[in-house]
């Protein structure tokens, strides 16, 4: 617990857009700890980052070499694929001034053809 931000910082680094943190409460037997030879905590922090593919990599590596198991976090990571998402829109990248005069060259034509027209 109190890695969030700097896990946050280092998937952000890499590409990573945001993400949300959610504060938990562990219910592992201590038998999971032998299993597993890790300590576990039961007050601890999740953190869901939603990441495209082309970026999964990165951010599992930033992710491992910021919180992972060998660093004071104690931290593991895995990932899980997505196959639909409601309700978020990926944001277009700002127009390009060339862009921008060519969507305003379309739109002054469109404007004049629509004058020659109502003037028939």
């Amino acid at each position: 617990k109190g890695f969030a931000d700097t896990a946050m910082d280092a998937a952000r680094a890499v590409g990573a857009k945001g993400g949300t943190v959610l504060h938990g409460r562990g219910t592992a037997a201590p038998e999971a700890e032998k299993l597993f030879n890790v300590s576990i905590h039961p007050e601890k922090e999740i953190i869901l980052i939603l990441a495209s593919l082309s970026i999964r990599d990165a951010v599992l590596k930033a992710l491992y070499d910021h919180v992972g198991s060998a660093t004071d976090a104690q931290g593991f990571i895995f990932t899980l694929p997505v196959e639909q998402v409601a309700g978020l829109r990926q944001r277009k990248k700002p127009a390009t001034e060339k862009e921008k005069a060519e969507a305003d060259s379309k739109e002054t034509k469109k404007a004049h053809k629509k004058e020659q027209a109502s003037e028939e």
